[in-house]
């Protein structure tokens, strides 16, 4: 009896049911609650497909985005302060008080926005993926 050819053989591939039919709804509630015979994006993301790829690269843009706004408002803030304190130079005390005092308070705020506003990134992009 001549052997099978490897490429022949029958291979069984089991994991979870990505598609419901109509009649087997009700047994699936339970687990799946929102299969009903479409891609969740979590499905997407975890199975890497080009959606899921889309869904991960949107969260990323939008904490590059805030990144980048902090960072552009930080440049903005302490980039001309070489520039004020040449052309001051007698001006040593107004220096440490810009330094010490006058920048605190922007760079905590600049901090406490750019964290909210990565934690709503965060919690918009979880909502999404679960569904709710």
């Amino acid at each position: 009896m001549p052997h099978p050819d490897p490429a022949d053989r029958r291979v069984v591939v089991t994991g979870p049911a990505r598609r419901t039919l109509p009649h087997a709804r009700l047994r699936s509630r339970g687990r799946h609650p929102h299969a009903f015979g479409s891609y969740r994006p979590r499905t997407e993301i975890d199975e890497q497909t080009t959606l899921g790829h889309t869904y991960v690269r949107s969260l990323m843009r939008s904490q590059l985005r805030a990144a980048l706004t902090v960072f552009a408002v930080l440049t903005l803030l302490v980039g001309p302060l070489p520039l004020l304190f040449a052309a001051m130079p007698d001006a040593h005390r107004l220096e440490w008080a810009v330094l010490g005092f006058c920048l605190y308070a922007p760079l905590v705020l600049l901090a406490r926005w750019y964290v909210r506003r990565a934690e709503r990134n965060e919690r918009d992009f979880v909502r999404l993926v679960e569904d709710r």
